[in-house]
């Protein structure tokens, strides 16, 4: 199974970027599935109905969430209707939507999930022992399962993907918006990547206007962040290719989209 992930997508210009590419990447990599992070794509905060259903029409198969899932209050009438949305797992119970999600291809499926990290983020419930309970569900079905590991440090993303190694296909970091160089494929055949990058603006910081967020590192004064709107775009993803019968992962591949790495058929 060959899936392609598209990390963060961020406001206007990360869904543009995304209708502009993802034809084309579909077909030069020719991927089964296709995963999005979108838990920025409404100006840079949450999601909505008309984006998310947007997604599916450009060809996603499964949107993941994160830290930002309920930024946008739209989302509380649709989410528990929306089956390709996965919002994190380790959010507390009795919260809407889902934490994992099963894509069949052919007679084989794949499992989503999405986590959510906890240094120097909301205090959720343990990501890793919510993971054991995960995997075990979803090897009842297949054993080709892909993780987005959204979270703010390294070490966590890391220590994730060693604690999972062996025990999954995938686990891909999102959440920081800088894509690492760091790709590999773990002793046990776990594909990581601690991240994966963000789609949208490629000349601002985050995704945001520099000028606010270079003020506030000069004043120490609260600032208004808002998403550019205008200019050049990047897209950041990976493309990732998984054992059917043994759900290890056999290669993984950076994928950058910019003015100075444009995009050849």
């Amino acid at each position: 199974m060959r899936v392609l992930f598209i990390g963060d997508v961020v406001g206007s210009m990360g869904r543009d970027m995304i209708t502009t590419y993802l034809p084309r990447l579909k077909k030069k990599y020719q991927p089964q599935v296709t995963i999005v992070n979108g838990e920025n794509a409404a100006s840079g905060r949450g999601i909505t109905e008309k984006i998310y259903k947007k997604f599916l029409q450009d060809g996603v198969d499964v949107v993941t969430m994160g830290n930002h899932t309920w930024d946008n209050r739209d989302i509380f009438e649709f989410i528990d209707q929306a089956k390709k949305i996965v919002r994190p797992a380790n959010f507390p119970e009795g919260t809407p939507g889902q934490g994992m999600v099963f894509v069949k291809v052919n007679q084989v499926e794949l499992a989503v999930i999405n986590m959510q990290a906890r240094s120097f983020m909301v205090d959720l419930d343990d990501p890793f022992r919510k993971m054991d309970r995960l995997i075990a569900e979803a090897k009842k079905r297949t054993p080709i399962i892909f993780v987005d590991f959204h979270g703010e440090t390294t070490s966590e993303k890391q220590a994730m993907g060693w604690f999972l190694d062996g025990k999954v296909s995938a686990v891909i970091g999102t959440h920081t918006h800088v894509q690492t160089n760091d790709a590999r494929i773990l002793p046990q055949g776990t594909a990581y990547l601690t991240d994966v990058g963000m789609t949208g603006p490629y000349d601002g910081i985050l995704g945001m206007r520099r000028e606010p967020v270079i003020e506030k590192f000069l004043t120490a004064l609260p600032k208004r962040f808002e998403v550019v709107e205008r200019g050049r775009g990047i897209l950041s993803g990976c493309l990732l290719e998984f054992d059917d019968a043994t759900g290890k992962a056999k290669t993984i591949q950076l994928i950058q989209i910019n003015e100075d790495r444009p995009f050849l058929e």
